[in-house]
C-alpha cells in the first residue's frame, strides 16, 4: 500500500500519475448535455466603464443579490473584460487578474472587490450605481480619467446544485481565458453585441447572458477531474456528494479514506467503488486531479508564488508539488506559468 501526498491511501496498480489530456468531442458530450440541462434565470447584463485609477468594493453578497434580483439571497456573477485589464478579489485579498477577452466568474456571488492597475482606495458600488427601479439598464461609470477598462457584468440566478455554496463544486472565484479559435471568436462576438445593446431594457430578457455563462462553464469544467465521466451527476449522488463537498472545501487537508467514508456514511470500500463506478477514478486520483485543477487557475491568474500555491493545494514542499504538476502538464509550474505570457 502506497501513501500519497495528502494522506489518502490506495492499492498498487491504481492510475494516479496519468497525464491529463484535453477531452475528445465524444468524451465532452456528457458534460455538454449536463450543462444544457442547467436552469438559469433572471439574466441581467450591465455595462461598466472604468478609468484609472479605480476600485469598487461591496459587490456581491445578499444585499446586492436582492437589489438586482428581489428575493434572491445570492446570484451568479460573471464579468467579461471587453478591454483593458482588471483584478477581482474575495475577502482573502488575493487578486485574480483578467485582460480583454477573459471572463471572471463568482459562482456563489460572494462579496468581492474589483479594481484596476493603479492603486487607489475602493468606493462602495452603491455610490456609483443608481438605485432601481431602472427604466433603462444603467451604465456604471467610475474612475479618475486615466486609461480605460470596459467590463460587461452578468448576473444570473440558479437553484442548481452546481451553484450550491455548501457543496462548493467550483472555486469561489475563477478566471476563464477562452482558447484561440471558435470559442474565443464566439465570446468576442457576444461581448460586442452586449456593448452595442447596453442600456436597452430588452437585453435583460434575452438568453445571451445564459448562453455565455454556459460556454464559459464548459471551458472551465473541461479541465475538471472526470468531467467527461459524470462529474455533474456525481454532485447529485447521495454517496459522492458529501465526500466531494469535503474535498472541495479543504483540498489541502491530509484526508483519510476513513474520514471521507464517514462523511458519506458508507464503508471505505463502498466509497472507493462508487468513485470508480461514477467517475472512473479512485478518491486519491480525484483529489490529486482537483488540486492540479485549482493550482492551474491560481498560476494562470494570480501573482501567488509557486511555493504558496503548493501549500494551498496540500503539498508540504515546492519540490513535491512541482513533480506532481509536471506529471500532469509535462513541465514545471514556473515554466507553465511563463509560457502563458510569452505568446
Amino acid at each position: 500500500m502506497t501513501v500519497k501526498p495528502g494522506g489518502l491511501t490506495e492499492t498498487p496498480g491504481s492510475a494516479t500519475n496519468a497525464t491529463s489530456a484535453p477531452m475528445s468531442l465524444d468524451a465532452a458530450q456528457p458534460l455538454h448535455d449536463a450543462l444544457e440541462r442547467l436552469r438559469l434565470k433572471g439574466a441581467i447584463f450591465l455595462r461598466a466603464e472604468y478609468t484609472e485609477a479605480w476600485a469598487l468594493g461591496g459587490l456581491g453578497g445578499p444585499a446586492i443579490a436582492d437589489l438586482l434580483h428581489p428575493g434572491a439571497d445570492r446570484l451568479i456573477f460573471f464579468d467579461v473584460v471587453a478591454s483593458g485589464r482588471c483584478w477581482e478579489s474575495l475577502a482573502d485579498g488575493e487578486r485574480h487578474w483578467a485582460s480583454a477577452g477573459d471572463v471572471i466568474v463568482l459562482p456563489y456571488g460572494d462579496e468581492h472587490m474589483i479594481g484596476g492597475a493603479e492603486p487607489t482606495e475602493p468606493v462602495p458600488i452603491t455610490s456609483v450605481l443608481p438605485p432601481p427601479p431602472w427604466e433603462r439598464l444603467p451604465i456604471v461609470r467610475h474612475g479618475q480619467g486615466g486609461s480605460r477598462t470596459d467590463v460587461v457584468c452578468g448576473f444570473l440566478h440558479s437553484d442548481d446544485v452546481l451553484f450550491d455554496p455548501a457543496l462548493r463544486a467550483l472555486p469561489p472565484l475563477f478566471v476563464v481565458r477562452p482558447p484561440g479559435g471558435p470559442a474565443a471568436r464566439w465570446v468576442e462576438a457576444n461581448i460586442s453585441f452586449a456593448l452595442e445593446r447596453s442600456g436597452e431594457r430588452g437585453l435583460a430578457s434575452t438568453r445571451l447572458p445564459e448562453l455565455l455563462l454556459l460556454e464559459i462553464l464548459r471551458l472551465h469544467l473541461s479541465t475538471a477531474p472526470a468531467a467527461d465521466r459524470g462529474w455533474l451527476a456525481a454532485l447529485r449522488d447521495p454517496v459522492l456528494a458529501p465526500a466531494l463537498a469535503r474535498l472541495h472545501a479543504e483540498p489541502a487537508r491530509r484526508w483519510s479514506m476513513t474520514e471521507l467514508a464517514a462523511a458519506a456514511a458508507v464503508s471505505r470500500s463502498a466509497l472507493d467503488s462508487r468513485f470508480r463506478q461514477l467517475l472512473g477514478i479512485s478518491p486519491i486520483r480525484y483529489l490529486t486531479d482537483w488540486r492540479m485543477h485549482i493550482a492551474q487557475e491560481m498560476l494562470a491568474t494570480t501573482e501567488t508564488t509557486v511555493a504558496a500555491v503548493a501549500r494551498r493545494v496540500g503539498y508540504e514542499s515546492e519540490e513535491a508539488f512541482s513533480r506532481a504538476f509536471k506529471r500532469f502538464h509535462g513541465c514545471a509550474p514556473s515554466v507553465w506559468r511563463n509560457s502563458l505570457f510569452s505568446i
